[in-house]
């Protein structure tokens, strides 16, 4: 594994706060844009849950001088491909496309950023929250196991946590969204001085920054909001449940832990032991439930990294057709209590950090996925040359660190456990 990599990365912040990465890259002549702001769920209030992801949507309703739907159209006509995404914490919109394109991208990110809250109208705000709930039925309400997300950071973190809630919100607070308070949403969180804008790709970092200032120099910062401190949790100090029961295909548990912040070295060594426990057909509960013990269809286990204070560890093992699920649940536990009595093998540990390292440098080694890291370390790091020192401090974990971190917060005594179970009409057809 490398000790470091050396992706060259240039920063410069604008007068009105917008925080600017470059990385040149010169071996085809294409650029990535990638824009994070620095609002996600976590940002929502009471009343709100879904706004974010609700606004990821409206930034495409148009502005002063792009007309709904025309900000993918343009684009994508040029050979361009367009999308955004919401997370816990932040909201990205990012291009892949011809140099010769990057202007015009550039132009149309500054003017929803600049006008957007000014041309919001009813039909807009209504046609994209009906975008949105139909994307939570589709992903979250009407198919198998699609509520699990929802429960579980509810069980772990507590309805009223910042985290307690995912992304996709609730039908209720997407429909109270109106225009006034969508625009006050926009507002409080959409500012030159909440982005990090990073461009990959075939043009020097001069040249960039020019292009930048060009189109969003002039973009005033207003309302500068200030993010209450976020104090980390403990472990569960109990075992929290709750068993769903209707029409799934199998018997299921999830199992879930809270972790310490991401990309410390608590949150490395979680990451890697859950890895062992259950990343990919190597790992521990593969090899016990699935092959030794043939008492599950599927596992897996993985860490969720979050920037406030306290992150997400989850462990799921779907039970073959028929079975109640208790056996597979039991067995899966008993892997846990296992790895955080005992931690890794060397030899497992090892196959955790190269997972983790061909990963990593799959995705810097697309344009567009790298545009994202870097936005993403200087927004939640303020830091993105760590994109190069990742793979040594995740390599640095020892085996004993990860010992201490699973003893400390993989207990199964501190876990959430969410249960599917089959209605017995259903398991009996």
């Amino acid at each position: 594994m490398p000790d470091e990599l050396n992706y060259p990365i240039h920063q410069r912040t604008l007068g009105n706060g917008l925080r600017v990465v470059v990385s040149p890259d010169h071996s085809v002549p294409l650029a990535a844009l990638n824009i994070w702001y620095d609002v996600g769920s976590r940002d929502e209030r009471p009343g709100e849950y879904g706004w974010a992801h609700l606004f990821e949507h409206l930034m495409f309703s148009g502005s002063e001088h792009v007309a709904t739907g025309e900000h993918l159209n343009s684009l994508q006509a040029l050979g361009g491909s367009v999308n955004a995404t919401t997370w816990f914490d932040r909201t990205n919109y990012f291009e892949t496309l011809p140099v010769g394109a990057l202007d015009l991208a550039l132009w149309m990110e500054a003017d929803r950023l600049a006008t957007l809250p000014d041309h919001l109208t009813d039909a807009s705000v209504e046609t994209q929250r009906e975008v949105v709930k139909e994307e939570k039925r589709q992903r979250y309400d009407n198919v198998p196991y699609g509520d699990a997300m929802p429960a579980l950071v509810e069980l772990v973190f507590g309805p009223d946590h910042p985290y307690g809630h995912t992304t996709i919100g609730s039908m209720a607070d997407i429909d109270a969204a109106t225009v006034e308070r969508a625009a006050n949403f926009f507002r409080n969180h959409y500012r030159p001085d909440n982005a990090v804008l990073t461009i990959v790709g075939d043009i020097t970092p001069k040249d960039a920054f020019k292009r930048v200032e060009k189109a969003f120099g002039r973009i005033p910062s207003w309302n500068p909001r200030v993010r209450p401190a976020t104090v980390p949790l403990p472990p569960l100090s109990e075992v929290v449940r709750r068993e769903v029961r209707g029409r799934v295909p199998a018997a299921a548990s999830y199992f879930a832990w809270r972790l310490p912040q991401r990309d410390t070295w608590g949150f490395d060594a979680c990451e890697l032991a859950l890895s062992v426990l259950g990343g990919g057909q190597t790992s521990r509960l593969h090899q016990e439930l699935v092959r030794n013990q043939q008492v599950a269809a599927g596992v897996g286990a993985s860490a969720m990294p979050l920037i406030g204070g306290t992150s997400f560890g989850v462990a799921q093992v779907r039970a073959l057709p028929g079975a109640d699920g208790t056996e597979a649940a039991e067995a899966a536990l008993a892997e846990v209590a296992r790895l955080a009595e005992e931690g890794p093998t060397a030899a497992e540990l090892a196959r955790a950090k190269a997972q983790y390292a061909r990963e990593w440098l799959t995705e810097l080694a697309r344009f567009d996925s790298r545009a994202d890291l870097l936005g993403a370390y200087a927004t939640l790091h303020g830091d993105p040359e760590r994109v190069n020192q990742r793979l040594a401090e995740v390599d640095a974990i020892s085996i004993d660190q990860v010992v201490d971190a699973a003893s400390a917060f993989l207990e199964p005594g501190q876990r959430a456990q969410l249960d599917y179970r089959q209605e017995a009409s259903d398991a009996e057809k």
